[in-house]
């Protein structure tokens, strides 16, 4: 996956007319609105078997400054900023790193306009991972250099509304999937589309959100779900 990205750098109109597949997910999750996103806030929380993490962020896209509330060995907030992460300390870009996961976890769609380095193609339908049935199959692959884990693949698997409803995650591109997992509970937390908890195949691992919240340019108004 990529380390950084420019945000807001497309309109609203280029979003809308273009019909990729790519743009038209990243479309239905909300991407055309983003550029009126101010700060963005949620807590990312996994189960590994018996281990539990969780992580408090806060985000300001336009500045691309990170907040750290909780999580790790962290015990006061962290604040920093993206503008290059190669030049980070060490502790920083362990928290970078754990920022970039969780925040592909919450709004990988929207990668899918954002990542322009990223290959999109539409495999059509295919047998869904978990479970019975089919969905359109589209597998994002990432170039074998940058980033913190290059040569990322993921295959999402996609209804006819564009909903991302399970994933296949090939970290580096190997060959056997890393990590699979449902998208479910999806819910609108302001102009977004989110999909706040993921299981995998078996109960040992699940990925949820929690305190999902919005706070769009001029307003001093949390938006929280519905």
């Amino acid at each position: 996956m990529v380390l950084s990205f420019l945000v807001g750098c497309a309109g609203q109109n280029q979003y809308s007319q273009d019909k990729s597949i790519g743009s038209q997910i990243a479309a239905t999750y909300g991407v055309q609105a983003f550029h009126r996103i101010e700060r963005i806030r949620y807590t990312f929380n996994v189960k590994i078997g018996s281990k539990f993490i969780q992580r408090a962020w806060e985000w300001e896209p336009a500045v691309d400054r990170v907040t750290l509330h909780a999580g790790g060995q962290q015990t006061e907030p962290v604040t920093y900023r993206r503008d290059n992460p190669d030049d980070l300390s060490a502790n920083l870009k362990k928290i970078d790193a754990w920022f970039i996961n969780d925040r592909y976890w919450l709004l990988f769609p929207l990668h899918l306009a954002w990542d322009t380095q990223a290959t999109i193609d539409d495999e059509g339908d295919a047998e869904l991972p978990i479970g019975s049935g089919q969905a359109r199959r589209v597998i994002v692959s990432y170039p074998g250099v940058g980033g913190y884990t290059p040569g990322d693949v993921y295959e999402l698997f996609v209804l006819d509304n564009y909903q991302v409803i399970q994933w296949i995650y090939r970290r580096g591109g190997a060959p056997k999937p890393s990590r699979i997992t449902t998208w479910e509970d999806h819910r609108r937390i302001g102009p977004l589309l989110i999909s706040m908890d993921h299981h995998g195949k078996t109960p040992d691992f699940r990925v949820w959100f929690t305190n999902v919240a919005v706070k769009l340019a001029g307003s001093d108004q949390w938006q929280t779900g519905k």
